[in-house]
């Protein structure tokens, strides 16, 4: 359960290829089987130029917290302190007898009740009701311009969890729960019902549960002064150039008054491997279980009708479907990655994916912004490549 030195060297030579193009001006990709791990960190920190990415360079993982966040909801839920199957209305009154849009782009006013309570479960597969929705007129996404969880990550954002959830309850759903797979938003009521579960900020919960076990000591919310040279520069796609993706780089030196549950840490690549590598056995680096083998299974396996995932596909990809807080491959995906593997993006630049049935743990984290859902070049490559490194 190794890998092909010439498959390596085919990786390695495809990524340098498309860091001399700049596209992206640098990364650092990891895979890892068994006991054996690589890790290639290339071009430089700044489009400029200047220092050489380093191994341990700090990249903003946002959509890539997901999963980190899922995890430690689903160590409350074996706790006793979370249900899948139980309402949230009382750990989320704000949320209780819920209203929902006759049509996703009617007026606000234009509702009907929901048919049930949302539950936990909603929240962790995205079918709480609420999502980004890419037009533009609808009331509703004028409604909530500047909320956190419809749009681009907004570690500035004036919102505490509760006020969030105030502004959050004040709205309707936009769909019945359980109806339709809608992103991104579930994550960011999760991480608040997680803080309001555990009695503890979002941040301590994780920091408690998964990231100080696992010996992740560069994932956080932000950047603290003495790792902001790690903090690799963030550039944007504008016009055919790439142009630095401001104001978000310097967001992510402070803490945020709203910790994003959806789109939140910045992490490295060891530190996402790490992290990675538990998702196969729920296994501390010291042996303690952290999570039962049986909640990672029910977290990694899709939940989506046919139908969800094909309304959800802009997001998804082709033949993508959801479990709980992360994406799963329900058919081989265009770029290779198989079914059976599960993983999630994130929209600053970076991709994970695990697959169990190969044991096979690939990470990429660069600074080029996604242009869309869709990942760019280099992403669908190192996914190709990874495989065609497997001894």
């Amino acid at each position: 359960m190794g890998f092909k030195a010439d498959g390596l060297a085919k990786l390695e030579q495809d990524l340098k290829a498309y860091v001399a193009e700049r596209q992206p001006p640098g990364l650092v990709a990891l895979v890892a089987r068994g006991g054996e791990t690589h890790a290639w960190p290339l071009g430089t920190m700044t489009l400029e130029g200047g220092q050489p990415v380093p191994r341990d360079a700090i990249f903003r993982i946002a959509s890539m917290t997901k999963p980190i966040v899922a995890v430690a909801a689903m160590m409350l839920v074996e706790d006793g302190k979370l249900k899948l199957d139980e309402p949230i209305d009382r750990l989320a009154p704000e949320l209780a007898d819920r209203r929902v849009l006759k049509r996703p782009d009617g007026p606000l006013d234009d509702t009907v009740p929901a048919r049930r309570p949302i539950t936990l479960e909603d929240v962790l597969s995205f079918r709480l009701g609420w999502g980004i929705d890419f037009n533009a007129q609808a009331p509703f996404v004028k409604a909530v311009g500047d909320l956190p969880g419809f749009g681009m990550p907004t570690p500035s954002a004036p919102y505490t969890p509760d006020s969030w959830m105030k502004a959050l309850g004040a709205l309707p759903l936009q769909a019945q729960p359980g109806e339709r797979w809608l992103y991104t938003t579930g994550a960011n009521v999760l991480g608040v019902l997680i803080a309001r579960a555990a009695g503890q900020p979002l941040e301590a919960v994780l920091r408690e549960r998964v990231l100080e076990p696992l010996g992740m000591k560069d994932t956080a919310f932000h950047t603290p002064p003495q790792k902001a040279d790690r903090l690799i520069t963030g550039y944007m796609n504008e016009g055919g150039k790439l142009v630095p993706f401001e104001p978000y780089n310097d967001m992510f030196l402070k803490a945020p008054s709203f910790p994003a549950g959806d789109s939140g840490l910045v992490s490295t690549a060891d530190d996402f491997g790490a992290f990675a590598r538990f998702m196969f056995t729920g296994l501390a680096p010291d042996g303690r279980r952290l999570i039962e083998a049986e909640t990672l299974k029910a977290m990694t396996t899709n939940r989506l009708t046919p139908a969800q995932m094909k309304d959800g596909e802009l997001f998804l990809g082709p033949g993508r479907g959801w479990g709980l807080g992360l994406g799963v491959q329900v058919t081989a995906s265009p770029h290779g990655v198989q079914p059976g593997a599960y993983g999630w993006d994130g929209g600053f630049g970076t991709s994970w994916f695990n697959d169990p049935a190969k044991r096979l743990t690939a990470v990429l984290l660069t600074q080029r912004v996604f242009d869309g859902p869709d990942p760019p070049p280099v992403h669908k490559a190192f996914w190709r490549d990874a495989y065609g490194s497997l001894a």
